[in-house]
């Protein structure tokens, strides 16, 4: 019985090693700068996963970025409805802002396209 209880206690123990082990290696690194904020690639990451989590959709990509006197803004390129093919698919461009700490703080849509259609001209470009 001492065996079997020994042997249970070691597998045990085993298996929280490497689950210990396996939750370190899967935590992204922090991207902070000196002074504990979030440098600019981290602000990415945490703006697309936060627009990401409250609408559900897809952020495919980021078309502009700056930082502001609030913290930063930016405009990010969303999938909104699938469609075949894939030229036929409807996109939006959602403005988002975050505040100094990379928290987004609110973002709205402010075009809608489809995927395969460029931007009309503008006069004089």
């Amino acid at each position: 019985m001492s065996n079997t209880r020994n042997t249970q206690e070691s597998q045990s123990s085993q298996k929280s090693q490497t689950s210990q082990h396996s939750r370190k290696s899967t935590d992204k690194p922090t991207d902070n700068t000196a002074d504990g904020r979030p440098s600019p690639m981290e602000v990415l990451r945490q703006a697309r996963g936060q627009l990401e989590e409250l609408t559900g959709m897809t952020a495919e990509s980021v078309s502009s970025f700056e930082q502001t006197e609030h913290g930063w803004a930016l405009e990010v390129e969303v999938l909104e409805l699938e469609r075949v093919p894939d030229t036929m698919s409807l996109m939006a461009s959602y403005q988002v802002e975050l505040d100094g700490n990379g928290q987004l703080t609110g973002y709205r849509r402010v075009r809608r396209y489809e995927r395969g259609r460029s931007d009309p001209r503008r006069g004089g470009h």
